[in-house]
């Protein structure tokens, strides 16, 4: 009797880790978020990439491919403006969406680290190894396994941070200019559920995003 307690003590605590770990991990996700001075964003995937073009820099195109998901919090459609060249599989030769991201479908699930603005988010990449800010966080975007836990970073190349030597944040932000601006507000959250119009917006300055 005793052996089946033992036993059946063991199942709980292996249930019980199972059903707690992507809750932990979640919010370890949203504790790294918001030390790179970023915003987190969850959602599905509701229609496959697409490719925007960019203007080049340095001869490098800045293009961005574009996601559309539908926010876990909320249910509302956000638009992630994702930059190529952060991208492992990024061929500057190549007007298309670049690998990984080209392998994400619709259905997915989707972990985005980075700087909201009107309707969506951007700058989910890293920041080449330079300190975080609220201008030029250490973004990520991810996906989500069925079990809850988030894959690695597919925007972790660091091939091109040559294009913005140091000081980059200066660099970025004299490269990066949005083509519509919205006025920042005060504050920006670190953990959202994003709105038509969140707090601290920013339209997609990374390479003229469209």
């Amino acid at each position: 009797m005793e052996r089946v307690k033992q036993c059946a003590g063991i199942l709980v605590a292996a249930v019980a880790a199972i059903v707690f770990s992507p809750v932990m991990a979640w919010a370890d996700d949203r504790a790294d978020c918001a030390a790179a001075d970023a915003t987190l964003l969850t959602g599905v995937v509701i229609a496959a990439p697409t490719f925007a073009s960019g203007k080049p820099l340095q001869g490098i195109p800045l293009s961005h491919t574009h996601i559309q998901v539908r926010g876990d919090a909320d249910g509302k459609t956000y638009d992630l403006a994702v930059d190529d060249v952060f991208a492992a599989g990024y061929d500057p030769r190549s007007a298309g969406v670049p690998p990984p991201l080209s392998a994400i479908a619709v259905g997915q699930h989707l972990e985005a680290c980075g700087l909201p603005y009107a309707g969506g988010m951007h700058w989910v990449h890293t920041n080449c190894g330079q300190a975080p800010t609220a201008q030029d966080p250490n973004g990520w975007l991810k996906i989500i396994d069925a079990t809850g836990v988030a894959g690695p970073n597919l925007e972790d190349s660091q091939t091109y941070c040559y294009l913005w030597p140091e000081p980059a944040a200066a660099a970025r932000r004299r490269h990066r200019r949005p083509r519509r601006s919205v006025q920042r507000a005060k504050a920006r959250p670190t953990a959202i559920s994003l709105s038509a119009s969140p707090p601290g917006v920013r339209r997609p300055a990374s390479t003229d995003a469209s």
